[in-house]
């Protein structure tokens, strides 16, 4: 009984769930998930069993399937089944076998869980991982490569997953089943080391016990070391971000020179990597830093920028309608963002009369030859000037937008869009004396916006 006070007592201690949660338990039939519902049962939980049949092992997955299906009987609780055409869903998805089962059966879990599916609130999913599996996963997680936050093993607590076993052996696990007769059923490929995880449990983790024998105890004692220790690194990266980071709307804003006076690629990372920026791009940012304002990286997995402006970073938005800073590639036709859609048209037909003169203030064409792309939308800031269409001297903005009589709150909402960190066109007002057709243009650059209705 030493086991379940134990059990017990973690999932106090780690406020994991409450005895009036209901459990949905991933059961494969393998000593470790059995001796959880043997545990979940004593301990007086009310759960349900969900059993995954990925089609891998033949006569062997059917067996596990029908064994799971009596241990339901056994402890009169519902069984959940769910057929699974592994190698199919590997192969359409370039998937290894052990990725695609791994997606599979949390995509069901997901499901079962969601506030649809008829199941109470609050619910949490268990899985059956244990010390031994932590160890593991720190190890492949060393070995491949990772951060501070891979050496800390899994987590008890995740979103709706909840691992109460993490804490145990596997040797206990395997006596508390004969010190109460549980039967169980072992899935052959585990004794395979053709697997990562099996190579790991079956051939390193043995061949380094040769030589320090106390390597499982030492393993879990590092990753509760480890799991402190990013206690006081995220703390300390969340009080930089605060200093260093300014929130506008959904962009980030960062001054470059303060950033890369910490000399601290760790810090980047952990800036970048919440907009789907990976490891390698913390160079491309390091170079970022001495390029040209207008110059950007793009995050291979999710739609965000980060583009140099001047002295800032600026992370932001690929799409225009929630950016305020937008680039503008010389192949974007259009472009969408707060205040319309700007049209972006090339021409070499110049007629110099008809074009040294706008039609419109939403209109303009410039020399082409006068500009660089990319070219950078964004909102007016204090301290803008340009040259005033007509004028020979530089104005700023916020004494042109005077001039204009505009209100405090139409200024707001002023945008100008930069070639190379000259203005070349206030939007909707004023195109600069510097970009303005002459009698010597060869092709031009129409921009026109169509206001938002």
């Amino acid at each position: 009984m030493h086991l379940l006070l134990q059990f017990q007592n973690i999932i106090k201690q780690q406020n994991l769930f409450s005895p009036k949660d209901k459990l949905l338990l991933a059961v494969s039939g393998g000593v470790d998930s059995v001796v959880l519902c043997e545990l979940c049962k004593q301990a007086g939980y009310d759960f349900i069993i969900a059993h995954c049949n990925f089609k891998l092992r033949g006569e062997e997955s059917d067996r596990d399937e029908y064994f799971v299906k009596e241990l339901g009987k056994k402890y009169l609780v519902e069984v959940l089944v769910q057929h699974f055409e592994t190698e199919n869903f590997a192969l359409e998805n370039k998937l290894s076998t052990q990725e695609a089962a791994r997606e599979l059966r949390y995509n069901w879990f997901a499901a079962l869980l969601a506030p649809d599916s008829g199941l109470p609130t609050p619910a949490f999913l268990l899985t059956a991982h244990h010390a031994d599996d932590n160890n593991e996963t720190l190890l492949m997680n060393f070995f491949r490569g990772t951060g501070l936050h891979g050496l800390t093993g899994i987590p008890a607590s995740n979103n709706y997953i909840r691992r109460p076993l993490l804490n145990f052996p596997k040797d206990e696990l395997v006596a508390f089943s004969k010190e109460q007769q549980l039967e169980f059923v072992e899935d052959s490929s585990n004794l395979s080391s053709k697997y990562t995880r099996n190579f790991f449990r079956n051939e390193l983790i043995p061949a380094i016990s040769k030589v320090y024998p106390q390597v499982k105890e030492n393993l879990h004692h590092n990753i509760s070391r480890f799991k402190e220790i990013e206690k006081l690194y995220q703390f300390s990266v969340n009080e930089l971000k605060k200093k260093l980071c300014r929130q506008k709307g959904k962009e980030l804003h960062i001054p470059v020179r303060q950033l890369m006076s910490f000399d601290s690629r760790a810090l980047i990372y952990e800036i970048i990597s919440g907009f789907g920026f990976n490891e390698k791009q913390v160079e491309e940012v390091v170079k970022l830093a001495d390029s040209d304002s207008g110059k950007y990286i793009q995050s291979p997995l999710s739609s965000y920028r980060i583009i140099k402006h001047r002295h800032w970073f600026i992370i932001s938005p690929i799409q225009a309608i929630e950016s305020e800073n937008v680039i503008i590639e010389e192949s974007d036709m259009e472009i969408l963002f707060i205040l319309g859609k700007l049209r972006i048209d090339t021409s070499s037909n110049i007629s110099f009369d008809k074009l040294r003169t706008p039609a419109s203030n939403d209109t303009v064409s410039l020399d082409r030859k006068k500009i660089q792309f990319p070219l950078l939308l964004r909102k007016r800031k204090t301290g803008d000037y340009f040259y005033p269409l007509g004028m020979k001297k530089k104005k700023k903005l916020n004494r042109f937008l005077i001039d204009q009589k505009l209100s405090s709150t139409a200024k707001e909402n002023v945008w100008v869009i930069e070639s190379n960190q000259r203005i070349i066109w206030v939007v909707g007002y004023r195109m600069d004396e510097r970009f303005k057709i002459t009698a010597t243009t060869i092709e031009s650059l129409q921009i026109s916006l169509t206001p938002s209705k």
